[in-house]
């Protein structure tokens, strides 16, 4: 049989055998291609290689492109120029957020009495008018005047029913709890303290003074510690970089300090007491160790890390600050001014919506990848599916 396949073989035209090998390497083509097309797939699902090339990519930006060197000296010399107008932008843009921050001293003023007016609502101090309480929700718009009657009975017989609170119990202890961002810093010790919490107000800096903001905490008087505020100042720096002036990215917090927390004997959460016991090496009896260290809470939030005058810190030391800067910028600019739909969760809404519309484009944009695919003649749908076990869970 064999001598038969290769007489056949043997008698073929010498053309006819160049169109076989022609056809085989073409199909060999294909098969490398796609299965190159199948790794890229494969690859690019793998966060380990996803995280590696990110590093890499990370690492070139601000690298030389090569391009800057290929420039003839008269045009470098130009090019030096833009950069100096550059930094003298970057100057002006300093002095652009100075007036801003003056403008936020001026109208955190004018915002100051409806604030004062919230907290004595909240801590009871005030009863609003009925005028003042009244207001058309969304879901009540389309209410019949029987449903909204009927309502209007049963929210009475459960008021009937309860206790009647004084102002708005726990609203900041709520919107604490509301923010993921804030959520993550509360243990179940801190809630009990912070149910006594009644504002927080935003202290600016005085005209003339290095920019700064302070955070004050004011607690009604409680259990836990003999202070009506705790403060937090945070130190910001308006202009460029001598170094890196085309870093400037508008102010940045330098560095922050807290204050000192009165606690009542017995009441400090930021500490906690531990047992420890310890065998004597040679007379092998064993005895128990009272120690005293650090415990999780929100009121270490009141003792950052201090920066150094060189300004190094550790990469621990870094990291926690880093966070405190963003936490204390999220006070300032988000829970302060709209505590109230905090409280109820609107912003909460609101913050997700903005996340929403993000996955919603990032969406389209695969679907849009997924049609230049099936355009493309070389295209095989079975390529875009990785192996099981190259499947990521």
């Amino acid at each position: 049989m064999a001598d038969i396949d290769n007489k056949d073989q043997a008698e073929l035209d010498p053309a006819d055998m160049e169109d076989v090998e022609e056809v085989e390497e073409e199909e060999t083509g294909e098969d490398v291609n796609s299965k190159a097309r199948q790794l890229t797939v494969q690859m690019m699902q793998n966060p380990q290689i996803l995280a590696a090339l990110q590093e890499r990519l990370d690492g070139l930006v601000g690298s030389p492109s090569g391009y800057m060197e290929s420039l003839p000296k008269i045009v470098k010399r130009r090019v030096n120029a833009l950069k100096n107008l550059q930094v003298k932008c970057a100057h002006i843009e300093a002095k652009f957020y100075e007036e801003v921050h003056e403008l936020e001293r001026k109208y955190a003023a004018l915002y100051q009495p409806l604030f004062d007016k919230r907290s004595d609502i909240v801590k009871a101090a005030y009863e609003p008018t009925d005028e003042e309480c009244e207001w058309k929700a969304d879901e009540e718009e389309e209410l019949t005047e029987e449903m909204k009657e009927k309502a209007k009975v049963e929210d009475e017989k459960k008021d009937e029913e309860k206790e009647d609170p004084k102002g708005i119990p726990e609203f900041w202890l709520t919107v604490f709890k509301n923010v993921d961002l804030l959520s993550d810093m509360l243990q179940e010790h801190d809630e009990p303290i912070l149910k006594h919490l009644q504002d927080i107000k935003v202290k600016f800096s005085d005209a003339g003074q290095p920019m700064s903001f302070t955070l004050e905490f004011h607690f009604e008087p409680n259990d836990y510690f003999t202070n009506q505020v705790l403060t937090k100042t945070y130190k910001m720096r308006s202009e460029p970089d001598e170094s890196d002036p085309f870093s400037f990215d508008g102010p940045e917090i330098m560095s922050c300090t807290g204050c000192q927390i009165d606690w009542v004997k017995g009441k400090n959460v930021t500490l906690k007491t531990i047992k420890k016991k310890q065998k004597h090496k040679g007379r092998g009896t064993v005895r128990t160790v009272t120690k005293t260290v650090p415990n999780d809470s929100f009121f270490n939030f009141f003792s950052p890390p201090e920066v150094p005058e060189n300004g190094e810190l550790d990469e621990d030391s870094e990291a926690v600050l880093a966070a405190d800067f963003e936490i204390g910028h999220f006070i300032r600019e988000r829970i302060v001014p709209r505590a109230v739909l905090y409280f109820t969760g609107e912003a909460i809404e609101d913050d997700d919506d903005d996340y929403d519309e993000e996955g919603e484009e990032a969406d389209d944009e695969e679907g849009e990848e997924e049609a230049d695919e099936e355009n493309d003649p070389d295209y095989d749908p079975k390529d875009a599916n990785p192996p099981a076990e190259c499947k990521q869970q």
